[in-house]
């Protein structure tokens, strides 16, 4: 499936930066193949428009701010946040501008400390995530960066228990046990779905003995999931000295091949306890064993389990589920898949 090539994932939220990011400049990102800029008025909210001029199709991401509004390095044509001209310099009267003369505005929106947006009207709202509320957790941000990855493989490989043992042979995997039960009682939602798994690893290393407050050996871990359709991805750690790790991860989809991956975690610890140096340590090394081997995948996933281009065993069932998921999706919007040709 090439996400870019399938409207109907237009119309759902993806975070695509941390809001800090967003100063006195106009900032480009891609999404979904459509090149958009984002830009903060002074005391006002964040705006996203297409980034191309209507006039000779220059980035407006090259231009500048100018009493709140974005203007093109180009000629000078002047934008409002909901995308239209309000001032063509060359004019005798430089403000008589008709309305038509604009360019596309997208829904836009500020969570958990990132900017979120939307290229058409969302099919459900963002995530919600409890912890966000909760006092008794922390917010650690962890990283962004992009990935040359397809959005689906690193959700996919989000519900793979199977991989743990061979992938994170060196952080927490346990290659004696690579058979496992995998992700159990799935329940469905209209939009994702739900994931328990318990299995015990092994905690290696004192940064991780660090991160989980262990002292040594193996521990239990009992993980929580939640898939958000279409790429974000919650998982609460639960271990069994109380100690409550939930990561939330999200793949958006830059192009069919590169993805930003956003990643922050809520702990119900402190930071006296561990810092937010040795938990982002701790992920980091998991997360980049990931990316070490989904690199090398081929990014445009198969929506189709049963015609033999990806065989699929027992532990696959949560990436099964995603899969025809997608496709009642695209069928009901009127869509087929479409593949690389």
């Amino acid at each position: 499936m090439l996400a870019t090539k399938q409207p109907v994932l237009r119309r759902f939220w993806y975070p695509v930066m941390p809001s800090a990011r967003l100063g006195e400049e106009p900032l480009p990102f891609t999404l979904l193949g459509v090149d958009i800029v984002l830009w903060r008025p002074a005391g006002g909210e964040i705006a996203c428009l297409r980034d191309r001029c209507c006039h000779r199709t220059a980035k407006l991401s090259l231009g500048y701010l100018e009493e709140g509004r974005l203007v093109c390095g180009y000629h000078g044509w002047t934008y409002r946040a909901d995308g239209v001209c309000v001032r063509i310099p060359q004019r005798a009267n430089p403000g008589n501008v008709s309305d038509s003369v604009r360019v596309p505005a997208y829904r836009v929106a500020e969570r958990y400390g990132y900017v979120w947006v939307a290229l058409d009207e969302p099919l459900t709202d963002i995530p919600d995530f409890a912890e966000a509320g909760d006092p008794r957790f922390r917010q650690v941000d962890q990283f962004y960066e992009p990935w040359a990855i397809g959005a689906f493989r690193l959700m996919e490989n989000s519900f793979d228990a199977s991989h743990v043992a061979f992938v994170h042979r060196k952080t927490f995997g346990n290659q004696e046990r690579a058979r496992t039960d995998g992700h159990r009682d799935l329940r469905q939602r209209p939009y994702g779905f739900d994931a328990v798994n318990e299995t015990p690893v092994k905690v290696r290393g004192d940064l991780a003995h660090k991160a989980v407050h262990t002292e040594g050996g193996e521990t239990l871990r009992r993980t929580l999931s939640t898939w958000y359709m279409p790429f974000v991805r919650r998982a609460a750690i639960h271990y069994p000295n109380g100690l409550v790790h939930a990561i939330v991860t999200c793949a958006t989809p830059m192009d069919d091949r590169h993805s930003m991956i956003l990643q922050w975690a809520y702990r119900n610890d402190s930071e006296e306890q561990v810092s937010s140096t040795d938990v982002i340590a701790f992920d980091r090394a998991i997360t980049l064993e990931d990316k070490r081997i989904l690199e090398g995948c081929e990014a445009d996933v198969p929506l189709a389990d049963v015609d033999g281009e990806e065989m699929h065993m027992n532990t696959d069932y949560p990436g099964v589920v995603m899969r025809r998921m997608f496709s009642r999706l695209l069928a009901d919007h009127g869509e087929t898949e479409q593949r690389h040709s």
